[in-house]
């Protein structure tokens, strides 16, 4: 299927590694002009020589989007790149692991600065100029746990919800402008992360590490529908249908590419 992004320019949060890298390369290979962002110099050129070792276009832009001054060079960094933003990728954010009653209160505000507030400072310095052009795509990474949080990530779940609703009290303000906000919503998904805690759980049970191993026993503890966990080529190829001129007519969603990880009817 054409989706028609040759020539669109995207900032892709925390796109050094896992989903956001991959998210990177996908839209790359559509045409799409890259603003490779993480808080790592060295493996944001990693990427971006990736990228441009297989024929597109990237460059790199380094900061803490916890910061307002860091936010704001990474958004310089984009503009001075290429001139705009088209898409904005919020994918960056933090993901601890602590028991609730055992989490500061102000843990949880320094994780909602880094995983909301980070939303907060792009938007507002980006979307005006799509508004202007009247075309742009605003797409939030949320996750299965913003409606369904479990304990362990309870403050990492809350921030996920609120970005959910920040796609959709976005879309609403944006209405009529032809600048959409969605939310795309991953399931269980291979990540170096997620590979670290498998490594972790098995050695801690006394066993050699094997993914294959651990993904059959993910999959029958959690009945995960699909049978398998995901890759970050599945969310990537969401995110690509709704950066593109295809997906006009969809915004205020939130796409659950969970493998039917969430036993819901919406």
């Amino acid at each position: 299927m054409e989706l028609n992004l040759s020539g669109k320019r995207a900032l892709v949060t925390g796109s050094t590694s896992g989903i956001g890298e991959q998210i990177a390369k996908t839209l790359a290979a559509e045409g799409v002009r890259i603003i490779v962002h993480g808080r790592r110099d060295e493996e944001a050129r990693r990427v971006v020589q990736e990228i441009t070792a297989g024929g597109g276009t990237a460059v790199a832009a380094v900061g803490e989007l916890g910061s307002d001054e860091q936010a704001a060079q990474v958004v310089e960094a984009a503009l001075t790149a290429f001139g705009g933003v088209d898409i904005l990728v919020n994918n960056a954010g933090a993901f601890p692991m602590k028991p609730w009653l055992q989490t500061t209160a102000s843990e949880w505000v320094d994780l909602y600065n880094a995983n909301v507030g980070s939303v907060v400072r792009l938007v507002t310095q980006l979307v005006p100029a799509m508004v202007e052009r009247k075309w742009g795509r605003v797409i939030m990474l949320g996750s299965f746990m913003g409606p369904m949080p479990g304990p362990p990530v309870a403050n990492y779940g809350t921030t996920k919800a609120a970005n959910i609703a920040q796609a959709v009290s976005l879309a609403k303000e944006l209405g009529g402008t032809g600048v959409t906000a969605n939310t795309v919503s991953p399931g269980p998904i291979r990540t170096p992360g997620m590979e670290a805690g498998a490594r972790d759980m098995m050695t801690a049970q006394g066993q050699a590490y094997d993914f294959d191993a651990f993904e059959q026993f993910y999959v029958q503890q959690t009945r995960l529908p699909a049978g398998r966990i995901g890759s970050p080529v599945d969310i990537a190829n969401m995110v690509a249908f709704l950066s593109s001129p295809l997906a006009d007519f969809i915004t205020g969603a939130n796409f659950r590419v969970d493998g039917g990880m969430m036993p819901t009817v919406n």
